[in-house]
C-alpha cells in the first residue's frame, strides 16, 4: 500500500497526486503496508546496531575488568611467592597474569626478574658443590657474575637475593679458612687468614678471627722473648711492632713492648755487670725476705690447639713499693727429674703495684712433648724496684 506523505491519505500506485489534499504526490513516496510513520523505517536499523555495538561493548568492558581483577590476584600471589623465594612457582603465577591481561607491564617485568632469580639460584647451588669439593677458589669466582645481573632490577625480592649471596660468599669464605687452619699454617698465612676471617661479619667468623690473634700474640711474644733474652733489642722492637699489626689492643704484647724499651734504654746506659748485680741482689733479697717481695702464684704446663707446650704462672708483689722489669727463669724436667731446657720469661703488665699479680707465658715451638710427661720449676725470679 501507498500513502501520501503529506495527509497520510492511501493512494494507488499509479496516481500522481493526493485526491484528498490535492498535492502533487513524489517518487520517493512508495512505503511498505501499514507503514503510516516513515521515519521510523530510516530509524529503526541505525537503532538496533547501536544497541547491539553498545551490548558488545558493555560485555567486552565486564569480561576485560574480570580478567584485569583476576591478573592482579595473580600477581600479588606470585609476589607472596618471590618474598618466600620460591621463584619457579612465582613465574607461573605471572605467566598466568600476562595470559589474562597481555599488557600487564608488571608482571612482564616480574616475569623477566624470575629469569634471572632462577638462575643465580642454581648458580648458588652449584657454588655449595664446588665448597663441598674444597673448590674454594672456582666457588667464589662463580659469585661474582649474579650480583652484574641485577643491576636492571631492584626491590625487596632484589635485596634478598643479594644478601642470599653475600651470607653464601661468606660461608664459602668462612669453610676456606677452616680447612687452611687445619693444615697448621706458619706465622705469615696465620696474618693472611687473619684479615679474611676479619672481613666476614658473622659470630662464627669473630671467634675464628679471635683464635687467629691469639695464636700470632702467643707466637709474637715468644719470638721477641727470644731476642730480648739474647739483647737484641731493636729485632724484638721489630718483631713486637708487626705484632700490634695484628693486636693492637693486646695487653700482653703492650706491656712486653714497655719491657723492652726499658731494658734497652737500661743496657745502654749501664755496664752488664752493673745490671748482673742488681738483678742479683734483687734475687738475694728475694730469698732473704720473701714477705716483701715477689712470690710465685703458680705455674702450670699444657698444650695449644697446634699441639705445643705452654708455659703458663702467676707472680704477686708482696713488696711495699712498686716492682717492675719482673723476670721469671723456670726449667722444664721430666717426671724423673730430668731437665730439658731452661727459659727466661718477662710477666706482663711489666709494673706491679704492692699486693697486685702479674702474669707470664711462653709457647715452645720446637717441643713436641705432651704436657701430662713434663713438670714446670722455677729457678729464680729478678726485678728492678724504682
Amino acid at each position: 500500500m501507498l500513502y501520501c506523505p503529506y495527509c497520510g491519505t492511501q493512494t494507488k500506485e499509479d496516481e500522481h497526486y493526493c485526491v484528498k489534499c490535492g498535492k502533487y504526490l513524489p517518487e520517493d513516496r512508495y512505503n511498505r503496508i501499514n507503514n503510516k510513520s516513515p521515519w521510523i523505517k530510516r530509524w529503526k536499523l541505525p537503532l538496533l546496531s547501536s544497541v547491539i555495538v553498545l551490548l558488545s561493548f558493555l560485555s567486552t568492558y565486564i569480561i576485560l575488568e574480570i580478567n584485569t581483577a583476576k591478573a592482579k590476584d595473580l600477581y600479588i600471589e606470585g609476589e607472596e611467592k618471590v618474598l618466600k623465594q620460591d621463584y619457579q612457582t612465582a613465574k607461573t603465577l605471572f605467566q598466568e597474569a600476562l595470559d589474562h591481561k597481555s599488557n600487564f607491564y608488571q608482571a612482564q617485568n616480574s616475569l623477566d626478574f624470575m629469569d634471572t632469580a632462577l638462575s643465580i639460584q642454581a648458580v648458588i647451588k652449584e657454588a655449595t658443590t664446588l665448597m663441598e669439593k674444597k673448590q674454594f677458589q672456582q666457588a667464589l669466582t662463580m659469585l661474582n657474575k649474579p650480583e652484574q645481573k641485577l643491576k636492571n632490577f631492584n626491590g625487596e625480592a632484589v635485596n634478598q637475593i643479594i644478601e642470599l649471596i653475600t651470607k653464601k660468599r661468606n660461608t664459602i669464605k668462612l669453610n676456606q679458612i677452616k680447612y687452611e687452619l687445619e693444615k697448621k699454617p706458619n706465622i705469615d698465612k696465620l696474618k693472611l687468614l687473619l684479615w679474611e676471617a676479619a672481613s666476614i661479619e658473622t659470630g662464627e667468623a669473630s671467634t675464628i678471627t679471635e683464635n687467629i690473634r691469639n695464636q700470632i700474640i702467643s707466637f709474637v711474644f715468644t719470638k721477641a722473648s727470644e731476642q730480648l733474652n739474647n739483647k737484641q733489642f731493636n729485632d724484638a722492637q721489630l718483631i713486637v711492632k708487626d705484632g700490634l699489626k695484628y693486636a693492637p689492643e693486646s695487653e700482653k704484647l703492650l706491656s712486653l713492648q714497655t719491657t723492652i724499651d726499658k731494658e734497652k734504654i737500661a743496657f745502654e746506659t749501664a755496664q752488664q755487670n752493673r745490671i748482673e748485680q742488681a738483678m742479683s741482689t734483687a734475687s738475694q733479697e728475694q730469698q732473704a725476705n720473701k714477705s716483701n717481695a715477689i712470690i710465685l702464684k703458680n705455674i702450670d704446663l699444657t698444650n695449644d690447639d697446634q699441639g705445643n707446650l705452654v708455659v703458663k704462672g702467676q707472680v704477686q708483689n708482696k713488696a711495699a713499693i712498686p716492682i717492675n722489669s719482673i723476670v721469671v727463669k723456670y726449667a722444664i724436667l721430666t717426671k724423673k727429674g730430668k731437665e730439658i731446657l731452661t727459659n727466661e720469661v718477662y710477666i706482663y703488665p711489666d709494673e706491679l703495684y704492692p699486693n697486685e699479680k702479674g702474669k707470664f707465658e711462653f709457647t715452645h715451638y720446637d717441643l713436641d712433648e705432651k704436657y701430662m710427661n713434663l713438670k714446670a720449676e722455677v729457678k729464680a725470679i729478678t726485678w728492678y724496684t724504682e
